[in-house]
């Protein structure tokens, strides 16, 4: 090559790196001034400058991931309004540009985890959160929402059975846990479609207790699904077993808040109650 080429392709070389450092130093002042604005809830303006610092480095994952949980504050779980609906969607697709970069970045999967649970799209919801396990086997929380997703699908489809049966009133007032037992016809069609998930749900709560013991809302969810699955149960030995266990799961959660709140609460002296 010759030395006048040489020196040409070595200038417009130089330009480029240059250009392209640049580049990453305005896309970085960009993300600190998002990272601000979001500290200050002003989330308008913190998505456009993570967007301003996406579109000068596409490299930069903390935009990208700050793009997306700027769009997720903004959404308001359950809303059904079209707005509402396209933030939550700009928010899912925003940490899926983050898990294509890195797959295993375990907050973007659990946060689409939980607009999908928002949204009330439960097979997506629990999909991402197997995703999840698949991250971190030993984390409680994946296991922990599986069982409330199984439990949020088979609960209204329960109920609505009961309100069409008319047995939806507690048999009991003050017991007010204590529903009528399902004619064996409607049993065995809940047992159908709720009985898979129901055991399902109960395992994972169950692990999610083994490897923290002290999961109230664990135990909650534990105490729940029990019920749910004391009315399905053929046998009304397991029907009586399945509600104590749910009683002693909801009295554990209480006994490990109450704890935790005693725990918490500062100790009066003798001196300073005197």
């Amino acid at each position: 090559m010759k030395p006048y080429k040489l020196a040409l392709a070595c200038g417009v070389l130089f330009v480029a790196v240059a250009s392209c450092g640049c580049n990453k130093l305005k896309a970085r002042d960009q993300l600190n001034k998002g990272v601000a604005a979001f500290r200050n809830a002003q989330f308008q303006a913190a998505i456009m400058h993570f967007k301003e610092a996406v579109g000068l480095d596409p490299n930069l994952l903390n935009a990208r991931l700050y793009l997306a949980t700027a769009y997720a504050q903004l959404y308001i779980p359950g809303g059904e309004s079209e707005e509402n609906v396209k933030i939550a969607r700009q928010a899912i697709e925003g940490f899926d540009e983050v898990l294509k970069m890195d797959p295993s970045n375990t907050t973007a999967v659990a946060s689409v985890a939980l607009i999908y649970y928002q949204m009330k799209n439960f097979d997506k919801a629990k999909e991402y959160q197997r995703r999840r396990l698949q991250l971190e086997p030993n984390n409680p929380e994946p296991y922990y929402w599986i069982g409330v997703i199984n439990w949020a699908i088979c609960y209204p489809r329960q109920m609505q059975l009961r309100k069409d049966l008319k047995l939806h009133i507690p048999t009991e007032i003050n017991n007010p846990d204590t529903l009528p037992r399902l004619p064996e016809k409607a049993r065995a069609g809940l047992e159908k479609d709720n009985g898979p998930l129901v055991e399902e749900g109960l395992k994972a709560l169950q692990k999610a207790y083994e490897l923290k013991p002290n999961y109230s809302d664990a135990m909650v969810y534990l105490s729940l699904t029990y019920r749910q699955r004391a009315d399905i149960d053929a046998d009304k030995e397991m029907h009586d077993a399945d509600i104590q266990a749910a009683n002693e799961w909801i009295q554990k959660a209480i006994d490990i808040r109450k704890g935790a709140g005693e725990k918490a609460a500062p100790a009066t002296s003798e001196a300073g109650a005197s």
